[in-house]
């Protein structure tokens, strides 16, 4: 037996086909069904409804294909350069041996979301959209309020019944969106709708519960950011979790830590007005109770004042000066001074004689008694040495 027929007796024989079929069941049997794959999009294309990709770690390549029928499920879709994290099963074509992997799942990883946000952001600055003197104010008793968030939900379930506690005087409109996934053309289009407000609304509140930074994607868009950014009322957000920060919530007029702290930071308190409502009131009665005091006090003294200058009053004063002064008169009247022995004299022109000088002999003299008068007529004149 020649060398090579021992070499052809140690050595399985295969045709290509069976070589093919061989590598195919050694990877179904020794690799998972499943597996995630965490690495970089170098290429990425649609063609006949498929999705072909390549996906690189910078060191080693690999092809995938994502299914016209996953493509549907599929709440993102990579571009080239963009980091993503895969849920996929290997898939080998055993007529031309060819590797790839078949997805079935895929989602942006942290980079992509982070760089995605840091280039609209830097955008819309360099625009003037992301400025704290653009941000309108909210009401403070809103009659109407629009919630904007997946239906049915946790977070607006939290959201109904915290507005329920806090201030139920507010009526709440619900408005279903779509809070994750390549949905931003359906979402600017109910933004679009909204900003007409024919619902008569006060202020909107974009709500979305808590998740992976990676799933709040749709609110780092640039489209909903400005659609956001030139809304006609004030817009609240309350996206994630505390420490989650889209472009969205920079756009916005408020921007709330969570969907319930939305709600809370729209409405005013019931019990914190009844409160207000009820300092108030004492203050109310305080002041209206010293302000009528005051105006007792002053109807009183103006009371005293109209008394004390009462024309009745005035009249009776008067009454007594004029019957002070008709008595002083009457005691310094002449007849007075007549009774107790005085006379009037005067001369024939009437004129009073007070003084021997106005007086000479012969003249005609009339003297005036209280009881009655005498005439005389003047002898001789004697005057007192003074």
């Amino acid at each position: 037996m020649t060398e090579l027929q021992n070499f052809k007796q140690s050595l399985n024989t295969y045709s290509v086909k069976e070589l093919n079929e061989s590598i195919g069941l050694l990877l179904s049997r020794g690799f998972a069904p499943k597996f995630i794959l965490k690495a970089t999009v170098s290429k990425s294309q649609i063609k006949k409804g498929h999705l072909w990709l390549t996906f690189t770690d910078g060191q080693a390549c690999v092809d995938g294909v994502a299914w016209s029928s996953t493509i549907k499920s599929l709440k993102f879709l990579p571009k080239q350069d963009d980091g993503v994290i895969i849920i996929g099963k290997l898939n080998f074509w055993e007529s031309q041996a060819r590797l790839s992997v078949q997805v079935f799942d895929i989602r942006p990883s942290i980079s992509t979301v982070l760089k995605k946000f840091e280039i609209v952001k830097s955008k819309l600055f360099k625009e003037g959209f992301i400025n704290d003197s653009l941000r309108k104010r909210l009401p403070k008793y809103p009659n109407s309020i629009g919630i904007l968030t997946s239906v049915p939900s946790s977070a607006l379930a939290d959201m109904l019944r915290t507005s329920k506690e806090r201030w139920p005087l507010t009526k709440l409109q619900i408005i279903p969106i779509p809070v994750q996934g390549n949905n931003e053309n359906q979402l600017k289009s109910i933004l679009s709708k909204l900003k007409v407000n024919k619902l008569g609304l006060d202020s909107i509140i974009i709500a979305r519960g808590g998740g992976s930074r990676e799933d709040l994607m749709l609110f780092d868009s640039e489209i909903i950011a400005r659609e956001i950014a030139t809304f006609p009322i004030p817009v609240i957000t309350g996206i994630g979790h505390e420490d989650d920060l889209t472009v969205a919530d920079l756009v916005s007029d408020h921007r709330s830590s969570t969907p319930t702290a939305a709600i809370v930071d729209s409405l005013p308190s019931r019990e914190i007005e009844k409160i207000n409502f009820m300092q108030n009131k004492k203050i109310l009665k305080n002041y209206l109770k010293l302000f009528f005091q005051n105006k007792k006090k002053y109807l009183i003294t103006r009371k005293s004042f109209f008394e004390s200058h009462s024309p009745r009053l005035l009249i009776r004063n008067k009454r007594t000066k004029i019957n002070y002064m008709y008595e002083l008169l009457n005691a310094l009247s002449p007849g007075k001074l007549l009774k107790r022995g005085f006379a009037l004299i005067t001369n024939e022109s009437g004129n009073s004689i007070y003084s021997v000088k106005n007086v000479k002999e012969k003249d005609k003299l009339l003297v005036q008694f209280y009881d009655g008068k005498i005439t005389a007529e003047v002898e001789n004149l004697n005057y007192d040495k003074i």
